[in-house]
């Protein structure tokens, strides 16, 4: 029955709470209705879009009352752009929800005793908080509806964004709010250009086209970095185009390029070339310099992030005489801002080149009592690298969206340090693998920080410790 029920529309449902991955819920007939870009205490009409036994997905497609927790959204692009989907909803009702979200999913998936969830905190600016933003060249721009309904011709051509679950569609972007300093300009003035000077713009079907993709990454101290990736060898129009950026916006520190003749935009295999300027950005934190190349890892809220770390580096408890491993460590931003309250820091990150970058940054910052090693956790946390190294006091864990994999998690229960930290962008993974560590720890602290105002994405740390008599 749920199944013939897609495309029938249900008039006046109630929206009563925000649930997982920011959609909200309704109740029809007993089933849950889940519905996106919607607030709770909006009435309104659902067109059914999938029908399931025991729940129902649609769309509203009339709002018959709005909540009093909406929020006016201040993007143009909002609603149809996939970066910015709670614009529409209060910060104070954001941050209340991104709590929630973290009971939820421990009560639901780890289910072990936790504390009260401390109150989330909250990101000073909400709007131009982002370090990167990725932006694709496309010749076949998203058309709206109403340009689609009008029946006359636009212009094609797009530098912005992938819409939602359309790899071959871009959202031109005009003004995006989650990037400050020269980012918009940037967009906009190379767009005009390209445009000006005919150079092709990339077509995602069949996969040629002269410009690829545009990455702009920025620093609190006011360093940027600028990466165009080109989708063809033509030596002479990327000459071009550098020298346009280089000219119009001088105060680019880090203007690189790379050839990209995959069937991807990654290009951690390929080569970066310098342009203009320094090979890298640099980002301070406490009087600490991090190094942060093209094919870096770095948080990309950096005053968060401060606060994020400051959170982790309390939950160790450091006063300078433990060892530390920091597992997933990437660049060594957290092994080096702990580094200071320890007897040492072991970083270990499974990205060669990401280690590269660790060692640099511990080495340009005087510290001497770092490690870092590449490879596998499970491989490298062996019984002879603990007698070169000694166990670990305080383990701190930053992994992936995707959790930890189960063979790291075995070895931390081998490892059976008194302390763990870990930090996840994902409390659901979060929470299966503190059920897991739940054999030999007790959750002490739980500790939710929004990284991503204005989405429902929400960072957590999580302190554990060794269970008593194990």
């Amino acid at each position: 029955m749920s199944r013939k029920m897609k495309n029938q529309v249900l008039k006046g449902l109630t929206i009563e709470r925000i649930a997982a991955e920011g959609k909200c819920v309704a109740h029809y007939e007993g089933k849950v209705v889940f519905v996106p870009q919607v607030a709770p205490g909006d009435i309104v009409d659902v067109r059914v879009t999938k029908g399931r036994n025991s729940y129902l997905e649609g769309e509203a497609i009339h709002i018959q009352h709005y909540s009093p927790d909406r929020s006016e959204p201040f993007c143009s692009h909002f609603g149809v752009c996939g970066g910015c989907k709670w614009q529409h909803i209060s910060y104070p009702l954001q941050l209340s929800y991104k709590r929630q979200q973290v009971i939820d999913q421990f009560q639901r998936i780890a289910k072990v005793p936790i504390p009260d969830v401390l109150p989330i905190i909250g990101a000073s600016e909400s709007t131009y908080y982002r370090n990167k933003l990725d932006f694709t060249f496309s010749s076949n721009r998203w058309l709206t509806s109403e340009e689609i309904a009008s029946g006359e011709e636009f212009e094609r051509y797009a530098l912005g964004f992938h819409v939602p679950k359309r790899f071959d569609k871009i959202v031109d972007i005009d003004h995006c709010y989650l990037q400050g300093g020269i980012s918009n300009e940037v967009r906009n003035k190379l767009r005009d250009y390209a445009l000006e000077k005919e150079f092709s713009f990339y077509d995602l079907i069949q996969q040629q086209g002269l410009l690829r993709n545009l990455i702009i990454r920025n620093t609190l101290s006011g360093q940027t970095m600028v990466i165009v990736q080109f989708g063809e060898e033509n030596p002479e129009a990327i000459r071009e185009v550098m020298t346009f950026l280089q000219e119009e916006f001088p105060e680019i520190t880090s203007l690189l390029y790379i050839i990209n003749q995959k069937k991807n935009e990654t290009f951690h295999d390929l080569e970066v070339h310098t342009f203009a300027g320094k090979p890298y950005i640099e980002e301070e934190m406490e009087g600490l310099t991090f190094r942060v190349g093209p094919k870096s890892f770095y948080q990309t809220n950096p005053a968060q992030a401060h606060r994020l770390y400051e959170v982790a580096r309390e939950f160790a408890g450091l006063s300078g005489d433990e060892i530390v491993y920091d597992l997933y460590t990437g660049t060594g931003t957290i092994a080096n801002f702990v580094a200071r309250k320890a007897k040492q820091v072991i970083g270990i990150e499974y990205v060669e080149e990401a280690i590269a970058d660790a060692k640099i940054n511990a080495a340009e910052n005087g510290l001497t009592n770092t490690l870092f090693y590449g490879g596998d956790m499970k491989d490298l946390l062996t019984a002879d690298f603990m007698e070169r190294h000694a166990a670990p006091d305080v383990v701190i864990t930053d992994p992936p969206r995707a959790g930890m994999h189960n063979d790291v998690i075995q070895t931390l229960l081998q490892l059976a340090a008194p302390k763990i930290v870990y930090v996840s962008c994902n409390p659901a993974t979060q929470a299966r693998d503190v059920a897991l560590l739940s054999e030999k720890y007790d959750v002490r602290a739980v500790q939710p920080v929004d990284m991503f105002p204005q989405t429902y994405h929400v960072e957590n740390v999580v302190l554990l410790t060794k269970k008593p008599n194990l």
